[in-house]
């Protein structure tokens, strides 16, 4: 069935929330109101105010308490709205989520999933805009989950909730109101497995999040040229850091491709220095060296604050354009 993206990613919520009586949900405004972007709406009436709470303009607090009730036995799935506010509550992400279960021993569980919207949204400015994930990304001890798909956001979604990891969700504006196929039924996808898009054999990009759909759309216009463009949807962007407990960037299956193909792009929507892109492209320089037949080269925004003119913000993030651009320079 054809369903858009956030549709797909409330169905997911109400779903859980109906198998599991442990599952709450609370944010600014995700009880009568819906949340800002509307996934929640409905919730309230469905499971009353016992598990879909309002919360007051804190993040900090939000996060907080979401730490305490999943320490104590809850699952909760947290809306922050944008992704740039959980730069507000950092310390209670770096410090207390990421780290307790190292700190204080297995029988400290977190189940617990912080989701956010992220990303460029037409003239939202400098503070509603970024792609926060690299941040995390170096945060060890969080499963960082960016569906490009509808498919993909609900099952993966289902997947983050039931794990007992702390998990953050990044939901790109742009993917709101895509309307695409999503499987009938019950189904999970698994964390840490990383999607093939599209298959090709002259070059690999690996995209995040909304660059999977440019990605493809570059891969159109190369085709018409004859460069055939293997797509490669991570999916999962945590680093290894302890496979029994942390999901991984799935290596292999972008390994396998680069091996196919000898030449590499990596896309992402966040800053180009020190980004998701540079994690990725070094890791397949260090370890896929020899495979190689070009530099890896990063497609990512400009290194400026993102600002409130459309032109000017589209000037800022990546396109189709600019991959099809970093591709030819490979041949």
């Amino acid at each position: 069935m054809q369903i858009t993206y956030g549709q797909a990613v409330s169905d997911a919520l109400r779903e859980e929330m109906e198998r599991d009586d442990n599952i709450v949900v609370f944010g600014e405004d995700v009880a009568q109101h819906g949340g800002i972007f509307g996934i929640t709406k409905g919730l309230y009436e469905l499971f009353g105010e016992d598990r879909v709470k309002n919360a007051p303009i804190s993040e900090t607090s939000i996060v907080g308490v979401a730490a305490g009730a999943a320490i104590s036995g809850l699952r909760p799935c947290v809306e922050l709205m944008y992704s740039d506010f959980l730069l507000v509550c950092f310390g209670e992400i770096y410090h207390l989520i990421a780290k307790w279960r190292f700190m204080h021993g297995p029988q400290y569980k977190l189940p617990l999933v912080i989701r956010a919207a992220a990303g460029s949204a037409f003239g939202a400015g400098a503070e509603h805009s970024n792609c926060v994930e690299s941040l995390f990304m170096h945060t060890p001890g969080l499963i960082i989950i960016t569906p490009s798909t509808a498919a993909d956001a609900k099952g993966l979604l289902k997947s983050a909730i039931r794990n007992d990891n702390p998990v953050l969700f990044f939901e790109h504006k742009q993917l709101y109101q895509v309307k695409e196929d999503v499987p009938e039924g019950e189904y999970t996808i698994p964390i840490g497995v990383a999607d093939v898009k599209r298959e090709g054999s002259d070059v690999t990009i690996v995209a995040i999040g909304l660059m999977v759909k440019k990605a493809l759309e570059a891969a159109e216009v190369l085709a018409a040229e004859g460069i055939q463009v293997e797509v490669v949807d991570p999916r999962t962007i945590a680093p290894l850091v302890d496979p029994r407990t942390i999901a991984p960037l799935d290596k292999e299956t972008i390994f396998d491709s680069v091996r196919k193909t000898h030449r590499a792009v990596v896309v992402e929507e966040g800053n180009k220095t020190s980004g998701i892109a540079a994690e990725i492209a070094s890791t397949i320089q260090e370890e896929m060296y020899d495979e190689l037949d070009g530099p890896v080269v990063r497609v990512a925004a400009l290194d400026v604050p993102l600002p409130y003119d459309v032109a000017l913000e589209l000037e800022c993030v990546p396109n189709a354009d600019n991959i099809v651009a970093a591709v030819k320079s490979l041949f």
